[in-house]
């Protein structure tokens, strides 16, 4: 066939009808009403909306079809060929004005939402629909009004007022359909019907997860943001990216008083409209209290006590304030002294995976050509070193290779080491909607969290037996000639050697070892191999092990035995848990790569940056961030020891492993500069803080887990002195020495992105400054003006040397720290829904922080009953390192012998326990298991003083978590 034939084909069919007299074309399947609306003609509408699917329950659409006895919902009638629509004519009309007038005559006399700044429309879409239908109510349809139900103001985010409610039932399909979280239904009968949350429960009570998209939903104002209570009017919208996790959502800040009052979702291509919780209300945290506004000072003589809470809110007893020319003469000095008299190596700098992309390539471009080396990291190494690494080994690229919405063309679902619904919650929807629509999701995790119950098999293995479990899998598929044979000899390379190693890995023989029975091991093995398309996600519990480069390798050779990769609805994807920790690493932030993973140490590449930046430059990698932390502590007369450091935005003291270990060695630092918007646990330690911008109040691009470069833009202001991060950055560089001088806020920020695209032509060389302004996010590798870039990669080969996929057999390594008669329990850390990170943000978010108010320790019942403790008892989780004393709550997907705790929070420290062994190829510390003792009773810590302090009904803590 040729290729206008093969167009042709491809290209939708279309259906020609008419339209009011008007002959016009429908795609075919398409519904009236979105044909209408594609050809420029309005029909009123309430219950439907973009993204939802179309309901027909209001009829304020309904069309006029020749030759059918009644009206025809536009919403959901699919046009035919010929027919005669008429969505204007007299009986239509007046169907749609009577549907609007009854709805309107019920609301309330108060409204609570309205379109724009239009005050005369209170009731929001409904309004505007009878002011364009020339509707005004007739007092007698007033005197027919429904008894008003009370107010439901439970929920710390949202008020729920029936009074506004027309049942259009889009918050029940936002809620069941989009988000899949089922908690909203439609009770009762005829003039009793309404809305529920669960069994009829307020909804602060009920099991809402507070995405909003309810709230998003809602025409009227029935359900709206508590921050939109009086008056609803609005300053701007400036449209942004989320400052959370690596899903990347699109959304718009609402802006009235120089103040965020509120956020939407936009339609961008990961998240289409949808939103979490923290995307939707954890915005607050940029008008904090807290916020540093002025540089700060280490006053002389006070002493950095590492093993004391910080005081934020009291940082007047151990700093001094000073102007900006003060601090960055002293930051600069202090470290050109040392730089100077101790070598280059005595400098490392900790780049922020929660800045732009902008900020990560500048940073590392200072510590690599100002300080001198390639000692410059960030909080991948905590997170997704070792995945990078097997990627990079087996494939040739460390990103992902399909988009997670690439799931909707899955067969089956491979979830391993991830709890998306809290890390990920948007990125789950994707996988909800997917099971729904009949794809198989296998959860393979210690912990049974809560998308299995969207599962179809749940693999909970025994925690660090991931290799064992994985290469039975592999073993499975090729025992029973499940391999894609023309894959494997076409595209893979060293099959013979992984065949040989996953002899002795029968599912029979690891069943014992991982927990797993055999058959169910044999089962998903089979399922995997036989799906039309397998996509594997995984998270921090693959990859935070001393054995996570084998976990990433046993993952990239299950998709390649099975030839589940390069093609739509396959591949591999490592879910990445902060919102840029994707493009911070593509920039560079790394100690062993120049930006796009050229290695420092590879010749042509150090020439090609030396000629490029005009400086001389380390040929030799540098040090991880835990690596760092021992130079940090290491004897004078080491050559290498690190004496000055430079943070931008990352906060060690909560997020490094054995945070005894870690804090003490930033204390130990003869100089350490900490830039950031919060006394952060880091900060506390400094010699000087640089007050920095948050992310509503810069512009710049993130790069998502999906490879998508996406510009956010600036909505406000920062607070008192502080100052963007870019600007800090340049004058620290030119006080070094660097003749830097990126001008202007917008035109400085778009000078280096497009000095950052040259460094990497490989892969955004296609992506201008002006297209993201104009397109908002662009998919890489984009290699031209014209490419609409690459959701899927690896078609037809692979970014190596050979171009095949290099396969690596691994073998069973036991964690550093195995339970044993004094410490029995293993220790699980991780995150949450409401909280991310190390809480410096979300802490401070005051809808946040009233949902998950406190620190629990996570146990299931047998465990709970075993030790003699009911949910809510004090305990004191000990390992060789660390303890801390916390509430304890039930879980029962937690298993037997596990305990769980986020490290979100201070006074709950996880990292206080975890163990600093590495990974010996990631460098990657085993955050996701070491040995623990546990007992009754002791005395919590205080918070740390930045919490929002809530108290009363706006604190929500459910002792209970059963899964």
């Amino acid at each position: 066939m040729n290729a206008p034939a093969k167009i042709a084909e491809l290209m939708p069919q279309t259906v020609a009808f008419t339209l009011d007299g008007r002959a016009i074309e429908a795609f075919e399947g398409e519904t009236i009403f979105k044909a209408a609306e594609r050809h420029g003609v309005e029909i009123p509408h309430l219950c439907y909306t973009d993204g939802l699917r179309p309901d027909g329950n209001c009829r304020a659409c309904v069309v006029e079809v020749e030759g059918e006895r009644t009206l025809a919902p536009s919403c959901c009638r699919s046009v035919s060929a010929g027919m005669k629509v008429q969505a204007t004519s007299e009986r239509a009309l007046k169907s749609q004005k009577m549907v609007v007038e009854m709805l309107l005559s019920d609301m309330p006399d108060e409204g609570y939402k309205w379109i724009g700044d239009d005050a005369t429309r209170p009731h929001g879409e409904l309004s505007e629909w009878a002011a364009r239908l020339g509707i005004a109510v007739r007092p007698e349809l007033k005197a027919l009004r429904r008894e008003q139900p009370a107010a439901d103001v439970s929920h710390p985010a949202m008020a729920v007022n029936l009074d506004a409610c027309i049942q259009c039932n889009r918050c029940v399909r936002a809620c069941r359909e989009e988000q899949v979280n089922d908690v909203i239904g439609y009770a009762m009968r005829g003039e009793h019907s309404k809305i529920v949350f669960d069994l009829d429960d307020p909804m602060g009570d009920s099991t809402c997860v507070a995405c909003g998209e309810c709230v998003q939903a809602c025409p009227t104002g029935a359900l709206m943001p508590k921050s939109h209570i009086g008056s609803q009017q609005v300053d701007r919208k400036v449209d942004s990216v989320c400052p959370f996790c690596g899903v990347g959502c699109l959304l718009t800040y609402n802006v009235k008083d120089e103040t965020i009052v509120s956020v939407d979702g936009r339609d961008g291509p990961a998240n289409h409209g949808r939103l979490c919780v923290k995307g939707r209300f954890g915005f607050d945290y940029a008008h904090h209290p807290q916020r540093l506004t002025k540089p700060l000072i280490r006053k002389p003589g006070v002493p950095k006590h590492f093993d004391e809470a910080p005081r934020p809110g009291d940082w007047s007893e151990a700093f001094r304030e000073a102007s900006w020319e003060e601090a960055l003469a002293f930051t600069a000095g202090k470290l050109k002294g040392l730089r100077d008299t101790h070598g280059k190596k005595a400098l490392a700098g900790f780049g922020s995976a929660k800045g732009s992309n902008e900020e990560a390539y500048l940073f590392q471009k200072l510590v690599r050509t100002g300080f001198g080396s390639n000692n410059v990291d960030h909080c991948t190494r905590l997170c997704h070193a070792s995945s990078v690494a097997a990627l990079l080994e087996g494939v040739g690229s460390g990103a992902v290779s399909n988009q997670v919405n690439d799931v909707e063309h899955a067969d089956l679902i491979f979830i391993i080491g991830s709890n998306p619904t809290a890390n990920h919650p948007v990125a789950a929807t994707w996988m909800k909607n997917a099971a729904k629509r009949g794809a198989k999701i296998v959860l393979a995790d210690p912990r049974r969290t809560d998308i299995s119950k969207h599962a179809w098999r749940t693999l909970q293995f025994k925690a660090d037996t991931d290799v064992a479990m994985l290469n039975a899998l592999i073993h499975a598929v090729i025992d029973e000639g499940l391999v894609d044979q023309e894959f494997i000899r076409t595209r893979a390379s060293n099959f013979e050697a992984l065949r040989e190693n996953v002899k002795g890995y029968s599912p029979e023989a690891m069943a014992p070892i991982c927990g797993v029975p055999a058959e169910t091991l044999r089962e998903v093995a089979r399922a995997f191999a036989s799906a039309k398309g397998a996509m594997v996600l995984w998270g921090m519990g693959v990859s935070q092990h001393v054995h996570g480069t084998d976990n990433a390798r046993c993952l990239i050779a299950l998709v390649s035995v099975t030839g589940q990769i390069g093609k739509s609805g396959s591949g591999l994807h490592p879910l990445r848990g902060q919102n840029n920790v994707q493009g911070a690493s593509d920039a560079g932030l790394i100690p062993m790569m120049f930006p796009n993973y050229q290695r420092v140490d590879n010749a042509a590449a150090h020439a090609w940056f030396e000629d490029f930046w005009g400086q001389p430059l380390d040929a030799a990698p540098g040090y991880t961030v835990v690596e760092i932390m021992h130079k940090a502590l290491a004897p004078d007369d080491d050559p290498h020891k690190v004496r000055g450091m430079y943070i931008m935005g990352e906060n060690p003291a909560m997020s490094d492993p054995d945070l005894n270990h870690a804090r003490h060695a930033l204390a130990s630092l003869e100089h350490l500069v900490v830039q950031d918007i919060f006394m952060t646990e880091t900060a506390w330690l400094a010699d000087v803080v640089l007050p920095a911008s948050a992310w509503p109040e810069k512009t710049g691009t993130v790069s998502n887990t999906d490879r998508m470069v996406q510009l956010g833009q600036r909505a406000l202001n920062p607070p008192g002195d502080a100052m963007p991060d870019l600007w800090i950055i340049q004058q620290i560089a030119q006080r070094m020495g660097l003749d830097w001088n990126y001008e202007g806020e917008e035109s400085g920020v778009a000078a280096v992105y497009e000095e950052m695209r040259q460094a990497m032509h490989a892969a955004i060389s296609g992506i201008s400054w002006e297209r993201l302004q104009r397109e908002s996010s662009v998919t890489y590798p984009c290699l031209d003006a014209d490419d609409p870039g690459q959701p899927i990669v690896f078609i037809d080969s692979f970014p190596t040397a050979d171009g095949r996929v290099k396969l690596v057999p691994a073998d069973i390594i036991p964690a550093a720290e195995r339970p044993d008669a004094d410490y029995p329990f293993v220790l699980i850390t991780g995150r949450q829904l409401e909280h991310w990170h190390t809480g410096s943000m979300t802490r401070r978010a005051s809808v946040l922080d009233a949902l998950e108010p406190m620190a629990t320790a996570s146990m299931n019942q047998d465990d709970l009953q075993a030790l003699g403790l009911v949910p809510g008892d004090v305990i004191t989780v000990r390992s060789r390192r660390g303890e801390v004393a916390i509430h304890v709550r039930r879980d029962d997907g937690t298993p037997s012998g596990a305990v769980f705790v986020p490290f979100a929070y201070y006074e709950a420290a996880a990292n206080l326990m975890t163990n600093a062994a590495l990974d010996p190829f990631g460098k990657i510390p085993e955050f996701k298991y070491c040995a623990v003792q546990i007992r009754r009773g002791g005395e919590p810590m205080a918070a740390a003083g930045y919490g929002t302090g809530a108290t009363g009904d706006n604190a929500r803590l459910s002792w209970t978590a059963s899964t």
